[in-house]
């Protein structure tokens, strides 16, 4: 198989871990991964995190949290071989789905707990008639003044009472005309 089509094929798996041993399991699956060359069967390793902002003495501090504590996220290729190392790992209690049958995640899943970026397609350019498609500007209409891929926005010059009107939105809020 080619890179590509086992990026394809590979799939979400959540892993069930003895709780506080996320950081270590992913560790030790990192390490064997390496020391087997499974690069292409367990492509990566997830304990999903999310900064909380603790106030302690007064004073504003964030902290990362777990978002699912005794879970660790891993994206497979499901084989004999690729479900016995990981199931096997120090600290592993086993996949997560019913018996010994491990369930991928949904891309629907992947997306919710924003484990994974998906590029949103962009069929329009600087300077295109857009409609917005959802939010409170829902079925305006504008033309693109700016694209920015890395923070997945998009300026775009929405006539507001009688004027032009700057406003920044999610890329896949608007839609080419």
């Amino acid at each position: 198989m080619l890179p590509n089509e086992m990026e394809e094929n590979a799939k979400w798996y959540v892993v069930h871990t003895y709780s506080g041993y996320e950081n270590k399991v992913k560790a030790n699956l990192e390490k064997i991964v390496e020391n087997r060359n499974m690069q292409e069967y367990i492509l990566d390793i997830v304990v999903p995190m999310e900064e909380q902002i603790e106030i302690k003495d007064g004073k504003k501090k964030a902290t990362l949290k777990k978002v699912f504590p005794g879970y660790v996220l891993v994206k497979m290729i499901m084989s004999d071989e690729s479900w016995y190392v990981v199931r096997n790992t120090r600290g592993v209690t086993g996949f997560v789905g019913p018996g010994s049958k491990p369930v991928p995640l949904t891309d629907e899943e992947v997306k919710a707990m924003g484990v994974e970026e998906f590029e949103p397609v962009v069929d329009y350019d600087v300077g295109d008639n857009v409609r917005v498609v959802s939010g409170p500007l829902e079925n305006f209409i504008g033309i693109v003044e700016e694209i920015n891929m890395e923070k997945k926005k998009v300026r775009v010059a929405v006539s507001m009472f009688g004027r032009e009107t700057p406003v920044e939105l999610e890329l896949v809020q608007i839609q080419k005309i």
